[in-house]
């Protein structure tokens, strides 16, 4: 999945501020989203989606889909020059206690 990633790639999700809430939910290039999704992995080693949908804009696509859980969640991914230079992983609202 990496492999789609720009190097200075930037990844924002509510969850990383769950992890680690100096970060304020923003992951700073490819090594440090490498570490977010092992972490993830390592935490949740039954961690799979389902795709539900896809669309797609100018430079962005985003993706929705279901985790294990059963919860729907959606991620926006921009890119520049084939490769996603910027990501955001998104929630329900009512998943973030607002």
């Amino acid at each position: 999945m990496l492999d789609h990633f720009a190097g200075e790639a930037l990844f924002t999700s509510p969850l990383a501020a769950r992890l680690d809430p100096e970060c304020g939910g923003l992951v700073s290039g490819k090594a440090a989203i490498r570490a977010y999704w092992q972490a993830a992995l390592d935490r949740n080693p039954s961690l799979h989606f389902e795709i539900t949908s896809i669309h797609a804009g100018v430079d962005c696509i985003l993706i929705g889909f279901r985790n294990e859980r059963g919860q729907d969640r959606v991620e926006a991914l921009r890119f520049r020059d084939g490769l996603v230079f910027e990501g955001h992983g998104t929630f329900r609202p009512s998943e973030l206690g607002a």
